[in-house]
């Protein structure tokens, strides 16, 4: 098919990557701060420590390495939307913007480094 080689088999990306340590802006757990787990950059969505609570109902699983693994209600994170958390400066801890700038290696190579909009911090 001619003409799907736009945004349809471009991979989307985030500035959020894995280790950030962000904080909610908007939603039921707005305000609260946590650091990112795993980043899903095609459903445009973070999972994020402590936030996002959610209850599963797990079965009992007596397959594999760990054949007495329980079955029950288990608490777990769940996934946030990306546009609904925000990096955390860190400078002054409060929410800021990320942006990318072009910086020269050592080795004359140039590098594409993740900064903070409002201080001029890398993150």
């Amino acid at each position: 098919m001619a003409g799907r080689n736009s945004a349809e088999s471009r991979r989307p990306s985030m500035k959020i990557k894995k280790g950030d340590r962000v904080i909610v802006i908007a939603g039921k757990d707005r305000g609260r701060e946590g650091t990112v787990i795993a980043v899903y950059p095609d459903r445009q969505r973070v999972l994020v420590q402590g936030v996002n609570m959610i209850r599963k109902n797990t079965k009992v699983n007596y397959q594999g390495n760990r054949p007495s693994k329980e079955g029950g209600i288990v608490t777990q994170e769940g996934t946030v939307h990306v546009s609904n958390v925000q990096l955390i400066d860190p400078d002054s801890k409060k929410p800021a913007k990320a942006g990318y700038r072009a910086e020269d290696d050592k080795d004359g190579a140039v590098k594409k480094v993740r900064f903070s909009r409002a201080s001029g911090k890398e993150f």
